[in-house]
């Protein structure tokens, strides 16, 4: 059964207060639409936790840098609702853009340090976008939990920091990477791609895993970037970004394996930017 596709703020409180008023938990599932296996992962997890959950899909002009990558993202929402029917979630929030940004407004949230960095770098004011338009969704949706994929591990950090320091009452939870038989990281993005693209987007997955598997051995980042660099670009990418290895606490970076890390790679294929992020063994 499809859920309910409320669009105005006073109808998803009066049924979030329904909720609250009997002691139920609600489950929050962020999102910008054209939904795949990754988010509905996320849902399912919601769904384990809590007695109700809600999607919300709304594609948040504040956090792209380029009109034209706005312009393209895709808007599947009568899709997004046929995938999620078998779930059984409680509602679809697809708020009008006048319920997150009435006229007038004026505030923007931002989080400092964390967003310096990798994405942040690259795409100025997009963390900014992304942490106010999900402490709008926390606040408009009063889930007790919210869930997120470490794919995006940056915005991951970003936003338990933000909800931390604004005393949001809510956990937010990271859920693992859903992977394409290839190893592709699934994404909205990978839409865009053509055949010819996707063969090359996935062995970014095997030559981060290759790097991963060397840093424990004490191999200077630095050199072992360069060689990662080199064999993305022989693989077809047009475009290395950045590689990073980041504290998995901070994002601080660092130069040896020697705490919880993770590998960062963002790497253009096919005119598509990718993004994509594993965990690195301690060494």
């Amino acid at each position: 059964m499809t859920a309910p596709i409320l669009r105005r703020l006073a109808e998803l409180r009066t049924q979030t207060n329904a909720w609250k008023r009997v002691g139920e938990t609600i489950g929050v599932v962020p999102t910008m639409g054209a939904l795949h296996q990754g988010h509905l992962s996320l849902v399912e997890a919601a769904k384990a936790d809590c007695d109700r959950v809600i999607v919300t899909i709304f594609v948040n002009p504040k956090q792209f840098n380029n009109p034209e990558d706005l312009a393209k993202y895709p808007r599947t929402e009568n899709e997004d609702a046929e995938k999620l029917a078998p779930y059984g979630v409680d509602a679809i929030y697809v708020p009008e853009p006048e319920e997150i940004y009435p006229a007038g407004f004026a505030t923007t949230v931002s989080v400092a340090g964390l967003t310096d960095v990798m994405e942040g770098t690259f795409r100025p004011g997009h963390f900014d976008g992304v942490a106010t338009v999900v402490a709008k969704l926390f606040l408009q949706t009063q889930a007790d939990r919210a869930y997120f994929g470490e794919k995006d591990y940056q915005q991951l950090m970003i936003v338990r920091r933000m909800a931390r320091d604004l005393d949001i009452p809510i956990d937010v939870i990271g859920c693992p990477t859903v992977r394409e038989p290839s190893g592709l990281a699934m994404s909205s993005r990978n839409l865009r791609l053509s055949p010819e693209g996707l063969t090359i987007a996935a062995r970014k997955n095997t030559i981060m895993r290759e790097l991963a598997e060397r840093l424990p051995r004490g191999e200077p980042f630095g050199e072992l970037a360069k060689e990662a660099e080199a064999a993305l670009l022989d693989a077809g990418f047009t475009e290395v970004e950045y590689i990073d290895l980041r504290c998995a606490e901070t994002l601080e970076a660092l130069p040896h394996a020697n705490r919880p890390a993770r590998l960062f790679v963002t790497a253009w294929a096919d005119g598509v930017r990718l993004i994509d992020n594993i965990a690195v063994p301690n060494s």
